[in-house]
């Protein structure tokens, strides 16, 4: 009931799940492609969209039962904030950038735009009024469940932080300095790096 540690590392699984979907389908809806939208090594997983149901959840459950405008307005918000310091932070760490809206109107820094950030409002609107509340699982199936997905994906944004540094690295021409480099290169070659992350680039 309410919001608890594993309804929060839960819904960071499956919002991560769900956010590839949707977005694969909005893409195929959009342009006739199916290309990979995944922000992690293994799985159809992007930890943007876990990261903001987790975020929308905690900053709307309190004001679940007020009218939809709270909610838009707290999505709208919530996911322009948390796209905006994402892509940042991934410039920053990584040397990469896995979305540009700078050709989209009403855009800052290419880092969010209006268009999407209206996305995040209506998806507020129907995550805390629909889809959180139906959010049941019995305690004896769901901790341990939670805990397994948790250690995987902690394991996964781990080896896909590495890998995609790693990628960073070569794209700058550094060869591999020992022989832990030297395997991630020979098992997250380039070829397959740019299969999983379709859309990222590297600063100049």
């Amino acid at each position: 009931q309410g919001v608890n540690i594993y309804k929060i590392l839960l819904i960071c699984v499956v919002g991560s799940f769900a956010g590839v979907v949707v977005e694969m389908l909005w893409a195929f809806a959009r342009y006739g492609l199916i290309e990979s939208r995944r922000g992690l090594v293994y799985g159809p997983f992007n930890l943007l969209y876990g990261a903001g149901a987790v975020f929308l959840t905690l900053a709307l459950y309190r004001y679940r039962n007020r009218g939809r405008p709270w909610s838009f307005l707290g999505g709208f918000v919530v996911g322009s904030a948390l796209e905006y310091a994402c892509s940042w932070g991934q410039e920053l760490l990584l040397g990469s950038r896995s979305w540009d809206y700078s050709a989209m109107p009403l855009n800052l820094n290419g880092r969010i735009c209006f268009t999407y950030s209206v996305f995040w409002g209506l998806l507020g609107i129907l995550w805390i009024k629909d889809l959180y509340p139906r959010m049941k699982i019995p305690n004896k199936v769901g901790r341990p469940l939670t805990w397994a997905l948790t250690a995987f994906m902690v394991f996964n944004i781990i080896v896909s932080c590495v890998t995609v540094y790693r990628w960073a690295q070569r794209q700058e021409g550094v060869p591999a300095e020992s022989g832990f480099w030297e395997v991630v290169d020979e098992r997250f070659p380039n070829a397959r790096m740019e299969r999983i992350f379709a859309n990222m680039t590297f600063g100049a």
